[in-house]
């Protein structure tokens, strides 16, 4: 049986037909479809350098930036008098629209590309020069009237014009990353608060070491992130030096003596950023110094990301047999075997995000040592490097921030019998009864499964009030702050007026404990679920503390 032919399409109308145009360059003619907007230079490197499939479009900053550059540019040029002033308003217009996201589909050269970025600005000055020439009037592609090369880039090279870009570019995704680590840091302390009354048994090595609270595990998060967002302003201040006037190889050559300063002033009035011009431009238009300074910053910041999303995921684990400490939120089924797995996704996404990070890093290093003389002819995958690591770490950050931080629970039963078991609290009987007698508690701790707080009063090593003293969730988890605290109020939910009063982390905060019926102490934390009941002292493990549904 002969298979069923495909009904062939009608032959296109004449409206269909795609309309040509014809430019030329050193290498000959070629014809451009007439509703393209970049030229035949744009064309040829489209056939050249079909490297990632991935256009500069991709990057709106950068396409934005290259627009900023182009309008300072033409500004300073007609201040100067080499511009004629309908020439110069019209590429103007032109930028503008393109600032505010109008024909970037049109910015179609491959991030990749050989010729220190002279594609990439060719692409803007063709794309530039005939929507400007529609403004004036006149078909794309009718030169004659306001050229690429002779207006659009008048007094530049792609070597001032590539880099100054580049680093605008920089500035518009660090602000959008400086951002979203503020969302992420706000997250990390919204928990910490929240977890600021929880007692947990902290670790070095994996191993148990002393008492902490979730809210310092949660706090120190935060101050990762606040610490890292100082990093990337300084590191931003770098890339605000341009050598925008420096055209070749930073001697000037072909622009207005002028030019320099009046640019940057205007490339200052449209960005916004506090721009400054080099002191010396042939040493700028070679050095990449503050590109390999920006990586190394955001290779910081991907480091220390996935360490926390390291300890998230170490903290989660279980949800039997492992850690348990807390509650990630689920985000999807974690498995196509096996029923009702949950993973820690979000984390693990962030951590893949920052292993790119690390190697864009040593990308940029080596293409920032391949330099040679008066140009270093990387700086595409340089800035392509360096915009992806930005844009990922911001919707990492994100991601992590709504998806992951702010749906965390704490297991504040599993945390409070964990503590009670903690040979750890030795730790803090050292200045008490000495370090070896304070070894052989926790030995036969460990041995017998005696709590450290029995062993001491059976032995007779301190009192019960000096002990509880010690051993005050508050003096475990802030020692220094614990003396300085003034007399805390008093918790009448669950004493009466003869009883001591219960202690608070903060105030305004929840008690850091509940008392105990056997041996009077305030160690445990109230239960999450929101049910009345009691839950085990850490101290003694034999009484029960009353918990209430108003507490929780």
């Amino acid at each position: 049986m002969i298979p069923p032919q495909p009904v062939p399409a009608p032959p296109a109308s004449d409206d269909e037909v795609r309309q040509l145009r014809y430019e030329h360059d050193l290498l000959g003619e070629r014809a451009i479809a007439d509703d393209c907007y970049y030229g035949i230079h744009t064309l040829r490197a489209m056939e050249n350098f079909a490297i990632t499939g991935t256009a500069i479009s991709a990057y709106p900053d950068l396409v934005e930036a290259l627009a900023c550059v182009k309008q300072a540019a033409a500004l300073a040029n007609r201040e100067v008098g080499l511009l004629e002033p309908d020439k110069a308003d019209a590429i103007v217009r032109a930028c503008e629209e393109i600032r505010a996201g109008a024909l970037h589909d049109q910015f179609v050269t491959d991030v990749i590309q050989g010729g220190a970025g002279t594609s990439t600005n060719m692409n803007a000055n063709e794309v530039i020069a005939n929507r400007a020439l529609e403004h004036l009037g006149h078909p794309k592609g009718s030169y004659d009237h306001l050229h690429p090369l002779e207006h659009v880039n008048a007094g530049q090279s792609t070597n001032d014009v590539y880099p100054t870009a580049g680093k605008i570019a920089l500035h518009f995704a660090a602000r959008d990353l400086h951002d979203a680590m503020e969302a992420l840091q706000k997250a990390f302390s919204a928990k910490a608060i929240e977890f600021a009354d929880i007692l947990k048994v902290g670790r070095t090595q994996l191993q148990d070491a002393v008492p902490m609270t979730l809210g310092q595990e949660f706090a120190a998060y935060a101050v990762m992130l606040q610490e890292d967002r100082e990093r990337l302003t300084e590191a931003c201040e770098l890339i605000q030096e341009i050598n925008l006037g420096g055209t070749a190889i930073g001697t000037g050559l072909n622009a207005h003596p002028r030019y320099a300063g009046l640019a940057c002033r205007h490339l200052t009035t449209i960005t916004g950023f506090p721009l400054s011009t080099a002191d010396d431009l042939v040493e700028a238009t070679q050095d990449a110094g503050a590109f390999v300074q920006l990586s190394g910053v955001l290779k910081r910041i991907a480091v220390k990301l996935s360490k926390t999303c390291n300890d998230l995921r170490l903290l989660s684990s279980g949800p039997r047999a492992g850690f348990g400490e807390i509650v990630l939120p689920p985000a999807q089924a974690g498995s196509s075997i096996m029923p009702g797995k949950v993973n820690p996704v979000i984390p693990e996404v962030v951590n893949q995000i920052a292993y790119e990070v690390i190697g864009n890093d040593v990308t940029v290093t080596f293409a920032a040592e391949a330099g040679q003389l008066q140009l270093n002819a990387f700086e595409p995958v340089i800035v392509h490097s360096l915009l992806k690591s930005l844009t990922h770490l911001r919707t990492g950050c994100l991601t992590l921030a709504d998806r992951c931080i702010s749906g965390i629970t704490a297991n504040r039963e599993h945390l409070a019998r964990q503590v009670g078991r903690s040979i750890g609290l030795a730790t803090a009987l050292n200045p008490h009864i000495g370090y070896e007698q304070a070894t052989a508690v926790a030995q036969e701790a460990l041995l017998t499964g005696a709590s450290v707080y029995d062993l001491v009063l059976d032995k007779g090593l301190l009192g019960r009030e000096q002990l509880r003293r010690i051993l005050h969730p508050r003096n475990l988890a802030c020692p220094s702050s614990a003396e300085s605290d003034a007399k805390p109020a008093r918790h009448t939910d669950l004493q009466s007026s003869g009883e001591p009063d219960a202690p608070q982390a903060h105030p305004g905060r929840r008690p850091l404990g509940h008392q105990c019926t056997i041996c009077d102490d305030w160690g445990t934390l109230v239960p999450g679920d929101g049910q009345s009941g009691t839950v085990p002292c850490p101290y003694c493990r034999r009484g029960q503390e009353a918990v209430t549904n108003s507490e929780v």
